[in-house]
Order: C-alpha cells, then structure tokens, then sequence
C-alpha cells in the first residue's frame, strides 16, 4: 500500500484534491469533527483543561474558538488532546486499508506532527493567496485571529514545497485539478 500525504495551506483546497485521487481518504478534519461530536472521553479532558469555555458535550466548535481567542495557548491544549486521538485513529484506518494499492493522507499538520514515514509520497497543493482568501472568507464560522493561530502552527510554505515529491497548481478548476493528478499517478504507479 502506497501512502500519499496532501500538503499545503489552510484553504488551498487539500481536501477536494485527496478526494479526486480515488482511493480511500483518512481526512483529520473530519476525524475531529466526530471527536467533537462523540467522544465523551475527549470532552472530558478538555472541559478540565478549558473549564471557562468548554461546557456542554458535545463540543461546540464555537467554545473552542472563543477558547483560541482569548488566549492562543488554549490552541496547544486542545492539540495536545486530540491529536494523539487522530493518530490512534489513523493507524487503525491504515491497517485496515492494507490491502488497497494506496491511501490519502488528508491531515493539515502532517509534518508537523511527524505523521511521515519514509515512503510516504507528499503533495503539495499549491494555489494563489487571494484565491484562498475568497474561499475562507465564505466558510461558516471563519475567524481570522482563530486563522493565523492554526496558520502559526503550520511548517513554511516553502518547505513543505521542498519536501514534496509533486506539486498540484490549484486554481480551483477541477478539470486541471484532474489531469495533474493523473500524471502524478502515472509517476507512482509506473514500476
């Protein structure tokens, strides 16, 4: 099983380019949202860690953000929570994908929470600043200083362009979207 990692920046459009691969996704963002919605345990934790914020299971995304903004380490305290959740729960989706011809890795802070093993291919989603913007200005809940706390978080651009083996240019038109992703896989698959 081939393991293809998706890189890039809040917005860039990672998830709807892990979807047009074809193969099975492991998407964090939706893996914490179920957190959120169903793991008592996790409530738990973060209720005592965020007393003044977190009140009622399950998790209202809105707490965790009046949590970031009224003091940006709350953001590292509900990292350290979850994640290690997310993790537990990706190892248990790629075992039991091993016997697929390859798996996405949708997973914002992938490198940074050094999720990357040695063969695992890394795309990079690449797409114009202003782009981004007109998409996260339209998404429920957007906050920018809930925004650039995640984005602090994050490894540099550059480096993460560095690290990766192939690099989709996003410009939000499916069609292209579609043709890089067949030669990236074209590339991987050719042996």
């Amino acid at each position: 099983m081939i393991k293809i990692g998706i890189l890039g920046e809040i917005g860039s459009g990672k998830s709807f380019v892990a979807k047009k691969f074809g193969y099975p996704v492991f998407s964090a963002d939706r893996e914490v949202t179920g957190i959120y919605k169903n793991n008592k345990s996790c409530f738990l934790k973060l209720r005592r860690k965020l007393p003044k914020f977190i009140k009622k299971f399950p998790i209202d995304k809105r707490e965790l953000g009046e949590a970031i903004l009224h003091n940006k380490n709350n953001l590292k305290k509900i990292t350290r929570t979850v994640h290690p959740i997310v993790r537990k729960s990706m190892l248990k989706f790629l075992s039991s994908k091993k016997n697929k011809k390859a798996v996405i890795l949708d997973i914002p802070l992938l490198l940074e929470n050094k999720l990357v093993t040695k063969d695992t291919i890394l795309v990079y989603v690449d797409a114009k600043k202003n782009l981004i913007k007109k998409r996260l200005i339209k998404r429920k809940f957007f906050n920018k200083k809930i925004f650039n706390n995640f984005d602090k978080m994050q490894i540099a651009k550059k480096v993460k362009k560095k690290k990766s083996d192939f690099i989709i240019i996003n410009n939000f038109k499916t069609s292209i979207i579609e043709k890089q992703i067949q030669l990236i896989k074209k590339e991987i698959f050719k042996k």
